[in-house]
């Protein structure tokens, strides 16, 4: 009996043990590279501003007595657009123009004074040379006069040169009751009417803004930031304008990215010259991507990050290798990234930092 079973024990075993040996492992799921539309273009969204745009207040405190404009009218540089009043403002230049005219009379005076005390110490020298005729002590009180009459003069000059910088300094305040277009543009708001108090404590009177110029403001991806070249010309459209393209030349980069978004604020310059576009319109903007670097499409789940390094595995002759990419950009279940791979690679799809390189790789495609 106990033969028996010990036969049976050993056929069991025998049996078995070819059965798990036949077991193959699981084969690791091969798919291949693809080439990225990354370096195409692609859309971003944008923004349309103003080149220049400027509140426009009252440099001094005044009322409102005319404005020459209103909400879109287009003005050149240096056109008046509103006039204000300030009575006070008037009887002070006014005054200054009293006092400097009191100061040229002044000095007028002097000079002439001037003039003739010269005149009497010339004669009294002229005189002097026939001795007996002059005393010594009328030379002397005669050239301290002059001396006092020109002390005069140079004071009166210095009052007639402070009461004409006063009077240019209140004619220049009171210019500023012209509120003037500093830039060629359009009023885009106007926030005062005849008979308002403006002043520099109260809100903008006017808001211009220069259009035929434009800025297109686009966030850049981070991963699309070395395709940002100045010159290069972009193209845009608007929902304002089905159908229609428009373009404009990068100018201009913030030079560093946004911490919450990562991206970078790009300006594009964009000539508006027949007024189509507006500022505050969104732009579907076609972004160039790099032509000069290849990217690859592959999926999401292909990608394996570690604290060292981020990579993809690649079969190469049947075996494991680790090829090290940088991420561009997520597309769904796909990642567009780049790196020394070339399209047409065949990677894990589900990669793992156990799959060490040289490991033997089965050749189940999809």
């Amino acid at each position: 009996m106990n033969r028996l079973s010990a036969s049976l024990i050993a056929a069991v075993v025998l049996g078995a043990a070819p059965a798990a040996q036949a077991q193959p492992a699981a084969p690791a799921e091969l798919v291949r590279v693809a080439a990225s539309p990354g370096t195409a273009a692609s859309m971003l969204r944008g923004e349309l501003r103003a080149q220049q745009e400027v509140d426009l207040h009252a440099r001094v405190e005044a009322f409102v007595e005319r404005v020459l404009v209103d909400r879109g009218s287009r003005v050149k540089a240096g056109q008046v657009l509103a006039v204000l009043s300030a009575p006070e403002l008037d009887a002070k230049v006014a005054e200054a123009a009293a006092t400097r005219d009191m100061a040229q009379a002044r000095l007028a005076e002097a000079r002439a004074r001037l003039t003739a005390l010269e005149s009497g110490e010339q004669r009294l020298a002229d005189a002097a040379k026939t001795e007996g005729v002059v005393s010594g002590q009328e030379l002397v009180q005669s050239r301290e006069d002059s001396r006092a009459a020109q002390a005069a003069v140079t004071a009166a000059e210095a009052s007639v040169a402070a009461s004409t910088a006063a009077v240019s300094a209140m004619q220049r305040t009171r210019s500023y009751l012209e509120l003037r277009a500093p830039f060629t543009g359009v009023v885009t708001e106007r926030l005062v009417h005849p008979g308002a108090l403006a002043g520099p404590g109260t809100g903008p009177a006017l808001r211009l803004s220069q259009v035929t110029q434009l800025r297109l403001v686009v966030a850049v991806p981070e991963g699309r930031v070395s395709s940002v070249t100045g010159g290069r010309t972009v193209t845009f459209t608007t929902a304002a304008y089905p159908g229609a393209t428009f373009s404009g030349r990068v100018a201009r980069n913030a030079g560093s990215l946004d911490v919450a978004s990562r991206t970078m604020a790009v300006e594009a310059e964009v000539t508006n010259t027949d007024g189509r576009l507006a500022p505050g319109m969104y732009a579907d903007v076609a972004w160039p991507g790099t032509a000069s670097t290849a990217q690859f499409r592959v999926p999401a789940t292909a990608v394996v990050r570690t604290t060292q390094r981020v990579f993809v595995i690649r079969a190469r002759d049947g075996k494991a290798e680790w090829v090290d990419v940088r991420i561009v950009a997520r597309q769904g279940d796909n990642t567009d990234v780049v790196g020394t791979l070339a399209v047409g690679d065949q990677l894990v799809r589900r990669g793992s930092d156990e799959l060490r390189e040289g490991t033997s790789l089965p050749t189940a495609r999809r």
